[in-house]
C-alpha cells in the first residue's frame, strides 16, 4: 500500500489557496489553516448599504495574461471585465489636474507635454527635459526610485508626479522603494535609451501603448500590507496581510500612454455612470491594451472559485484556526511525517511538507521557529568550522532590515449623488503629500471605474473609496478617531495606535474636496472602514535580495516552502505564478524523497 503524502499550508490567502490547489492536483493530501474566519487575504469583500463590494484588491494587472488565464481555468472567463477608460487625476496643493499621458509610475516620457507642464509648470518641465541631455551613468545594482527621479528630472517631478502615484500604489515614498521591484526593466531601458524619459517611452511602446501599472498589478489604492503581528494569533492569518496583490490598480492609469485613452474611444461615456441604461449587459471581457482587469461581481469571486475547486480536489480548508509553530522531526523509514504543525490549541498535525503562506511578519516568525527547532550541529562541528554558529534561516529571520510597519485604512462611502454621474475626476484621484486640505492619499470612484458596479448600484448611487496612511505614519490630524457607529471589516487586523483613524465626516469632506463636488451627510447611505497592515513589503529597497537569500535558506530544509506577495512580488500575477511554481517544485521534491 502506497502512503499518500500530505502537506499543510499555513495561510488561506490567494497564494496559499493556489499552492494548495496545485499540490492537491499533484496527488497530495492538503490541509489549509488560517486564523481568519474568511479566506482570501487581501482579496476581501464586505457588504455596505446592501451592496457587496471589494474591501481589498479590486483589480489585477493584465500583463502576461497570467491572471486572466487562471480565472478562465477556474470558470470565470466569461466574467472578466475592463475598467472604464477615463484616466485618474492628481490633487496638488492648489489645483487638480488629469494624470498626464505617457507616464510610468508618474515619470513623464514627454516632459514638455502640455499635460505635464500643467502640473510641473514651465520651469519644472524644463528641468525634467534636462534628463534628455544629462550624461548617463549606469544605475547601481540596488537603487531607490526617488533618488533616480530626483537626479534625472528634479524634485518637482518627484514630489508632484511620482510620489503621489508611488504612495497610492505602494504606500511608501519613492525614496523607500526599489526601482527594480516597482518598475522592472526601467534601468535596463535607461541603459539602452540614455535617459529616464526615453526609457519610459520605450517601455510604453514595448507594451503596445497600453496603460500599464508598472510592476504593481493587482493592488488598488489600498497600497499597504501588514504591520506588527503576533505569530500566535491573528498574525498567522493570511487575511491580516494586505498582500501586494491588493494594491496598485485602484487608480486607473498608473502608467498611461496617449494611445491608451483617446477622447473619442470612450463608448461608456455616452451613458451617465449611474444610469439605468447600463442594464444587465453581457460581460464585455478584457479590452485590448487594458492595463488592468476585474471580475463582474467583484474580485472575491476569485476566492470563492478557488475554494470551490479546492473542495472538489479534497483540500481540507480550516478557517479560524491559528498556528503557533512548525518544526521538522527526524525522518522515518516507513514514510512517517517529517513536519509537525502546532496549532494555538496545542493540537499537532503531522505532514510530509509545509507551505508557509502567511503575511511576511508571521511567516518570518514561523520560519524562525522552524529553524530553531531543526537538527542542531554538534559543538565540535561549530568549533571546527565545519558548521555555522547559526543556520542561514535563523540568521535571516532574525536579521534587521526587514520593512517596518505600514498600516493603511480604507474608508468606503456609498452615496446617493447623481451629481457624480459625470465622473468629475475620472476613475479616481491621487494626492500629493504636501496637500493640507485633505487627509486621504488616494480616492477611487468605483462606480465610475467599473460599469458592472454602476449597473448593480442603480441610478444616481455611487461608491467611493478613500485610502489613508503613507508608509505606516499617522495622519497629521491627530484629532481624528474611529467613529463609534462604524465597524472594521473582519478582513482587517485589529486597530492600533499607528492606524490612520478616519471618521465618516472626514471621509465625506475629503471626498467632496477631491471630487470637486459638495457632498452632504444626508447623501451617505453606507460607510465602512477596513484596516490593512504591513503594506507591500516587496517594494522596499533591498527586500528582493533578502528574500532571494531567505528562499535559498528555506530550501535547505526538506519539505519546506514559502509563498506570498512578499516573496513573489506585488500583484496577483506574481502571487499566482509564484505560488504555482513553488508548489510544483515542492511536489517534485516530496515525490522524489
Amino acid at each position: 500500500m502506497v502512503l499518500q503524502k500530505s502537506v499543510v499550508v499555513v495561510g488561506a490567502g490567494v497564494g496559499g489557496l493556489v499552492a494548495a490547489r496545485e499540490l492537491a492536483r499533484a496527488g497530495f493530501a492538503v490541509t489549509v489553516l488560517d486564523a481568519a474566519e474568511h479566506a482570501g487575504g487581501c482579496v476581501a469583500t464586505h457588504v455596505v448599504a446592501g451592496i457587496r463590494l471589494d474591501s481589498g484588491a479590486e483589480s489585477f494587472a493584465t500583463r502576461g495574461g497570467t491572471v486572466a488565464a487562471f480565472l478562465t481555468e477556474l470558470g470565470l472567463g466569461e466574467s472578466l471585465v475592463s475598467p472604464n477608460s477615463r484616466g485618474a487625476w492628481l490633487q496638488l496643493q492648489n489645483k487638480a489636474a488629469p494624470l498626464p499621458k505617457n507616464t510610468l509610475l508618474g515619470i513623464p516620457g514627454v516632459p514638455l507635454a502640455t499635460d505635464v507642464r500643467a502640473i510641473l509648470g514651465l520651469a519644472g518641465a524644463l528641468r525634467a527635459q534636462l534628463d534628455r541631455v544629462l550624461p548617463f551613468v549606469r544605475v547601481r545594482k540596488e537603487t531607490d526610485l526617488g533618488d533616480l527621479v530626483r537626479r534625472r528630472m528634479g524634485s518637482k517631478v518627484l514630489d508632484r508626479l511620482v510620489a503621489p502615484v508611488v504612495s497610492g500604489v505602494h504606500s511608501a515614498h519613492p525614496d523607500l522603494v526599489d526601482v527594480h521591484a516597482v518598475a522592472p526593466g526601467l534601468t535596463t531601458a535607461m541603459t539602452n535609451q540614455g535617459s529616464l524619459s526615453g526609457a519610459v517611452m520605450s517601455l510604453i511602446a514595448r507594451r503596445g501603448g497600453a496603460s500599464t501599472p508598472a510592476a504593481g498589478g493587482g493592488r488598488p489604492d489600498i497600497a499597504g500590507d501588514p504591520a506588527g503581528e503576533s505569530p500566535a494569533n491573528a498574525g498567522l492569518s493570511a487575511r491580516s496581510q494586505a498582500s501586494s496583490a491588493a494594491a496598485s490598480s485602484d487608480i486607473s492609469g498608473i502608467a498611461r500612454s496617449a494611445a491608451a485613452t483617446p477622447a473619442d474611444a470612450r463608448p461608456v461615456d455616452a451613458t451617465p455612470v449611474g444610469a439605468a441604461a447600463v442594464g444587465r449587459a453581457r460581460p464585455v471581457g478584457l479590452a485590448p491594451g487594458a492595463a488592468v482587469g476585474g471580475i463582474d461581481g467583484g474580485m472575491y469571486r476569485l476566492v470563492e472559485a478557488l475554494l470551490a475547486d479546492c473542495e472538489r480536489l479534497g483540500v481540507d480548508v480550516q478557517l479560524g484556526v491559528g498556528v503557533r509553530s512548525i518544526r521538522r522531526v527526524p525522518s522515518a523509514s516507513d514514510g512517517a511525517a517529517e513536519w509537525m504543525t502546532v496549532l494555538d490549541d496545542e493540537t499537532v498535525l503531522g505532514s510530509h511538507g509545509v507551505v508557509v503562506a502567511a503575511g511576511f511578519r508571521a511567516a518570518l516568525d514561523l520560519l524562525r521557529g522552524a529553524a530553531d527547532a531543526g537538527p542542531k550541529p554538534s559543538v565540535e562541528a561549530k568549533l571546527s568550522g565545519e558548521a555555522p554558529l547559526e543556520s542561514d534561516l535563523t540568521r535571516l529571520t532574525t536579521a534587521t532590515g526587514w520593512p517596518g510597519s505600514s498600516v493603511v485604512t480604507l474608508a468606503t462611502l456609498v452615496l446617493d449623488a447623481p451629481e457624480l454621474d459625470a465622473a468629475p475626476r475620472g476613475t479616481g484621484v491621487l494626492v500629493a503629500e504636501d496637500v493640507t486640505t485633505v487627509g486621504a492619499k488616494a480616492l477611487t470612484h468605483a462606480t465610475a471605474k467599473w460599469p458592472w458596479l454602476a449597473r448593480d448600484a442603480g441610478p444616481g448611487r455611487h461608491m467611493v473609496r478613500l485610502s489613508y496612511g503613507r508608509g505606516g505614519q499617522q495622519l497629521r490630524d491627530a484629532r481624528m478617531a474611529f467613529a463609534p457607529d462604524t465597524t472594521t471589516a473582519d478582513a482587517a487586523a485589529p486597530a492600533s495606535r499607528t492606524a490612520p483613524a478616519v471618521t465618516r465626516e472626514q471621509a465625506l469632506a475629503d471626498a467632496s474636496t477631491l471630487l470637486g463636488v459638495e457632498l452632504r451627510q444626508g447623501q451617505v447611505r453606507g460607510f465602512a472602514l477596513t484596516e490593512w497592515r504591513d503594506s507591500l513589503a516587496f517594494a522596499t529597497v533591498g527586500h528582493r535580495a533578502r528574500v532571494d537569500e531567505l528562499v535559498e535558506a528555506v530550501h535547505g530544509h526538506p519539505g519546506l516552502e514559502v509563498v506570498g506577495a512578499w516573496i513573489s512580488g506585488t500583484g496577483l500575477a506574481y502571487v499566482i505564478d509564484g505560488a504555482r511554481v513553488k508548489a510544483r517544485d515542492l511536489a517534485q521534491r516530496l515525490a522524489s524523497a
